[in-house]
């Protein structure tokens, strides 16, 4: 099962950057490629099994559940409840960790998930690269203004 991994160090205090984070219907504020959000059903952003539906810019359409929140280890996991990506059960986690030296906030996020074997490399640059260096990126430019 292939790792995609992406990680960061974010001059902000980890409590600052997960309070940003952790809002699970707050993608379009610091994740460039989704334009809108909303959790299903009327469900809070932070209970467990909520769904998120998000678009992106290009017109995709993915649907994602909360796995787990943890305030105590600011991290949380979710899943693809559908997807156009070519890829199965993909397990997303992102977490948040004070950096001892320093203020500062070390933030990584990875997924699991299968595919076909020929497109591995591919989903595995889209997933570290494109996503998630992509949502680190605006997450600073979020945390700037």
């Amino acid at each position: 099962m292939p790792k995609a991994y992406a990680s960061t160090v974010i001059d902000r205090p980890a409590r600052e950057v997960w309070a940003v984070v952790r809002d699970f219907n707050g993608l379009p504020g610091w994740l460039p490629a989704v334009t809108r959000s909303a959790i299903e059903d009327g469900q809070p952003a932070d209970r467990i099994g909520c769904v998120r539906s998000i678009h992106l810019a290009d017109g995709a359409h993915i649907r994602e559940r909360l796995l787990t929140l943890s305030d105590q280890d600011m991290s949380f996991t979710y899943n693809f409840e559908t997807t156009p990506f070519e890829v199965e059960s993909y397990l997303a986690t992102l977490r948040c960790t004070s950096v001892t030296d320093g203020d500062r906030c070390f933030v990584e996020w990875w997924t699991h998930f299968d595919c076909d074997l020929a497109k591995r490399d591919e989903w595995l640059d889209f997933f570290a690269n494109g996503v998630f260096q992509g949502g680190f990126d605006g997450l600073k430019e979020r945390l700037r203004r």
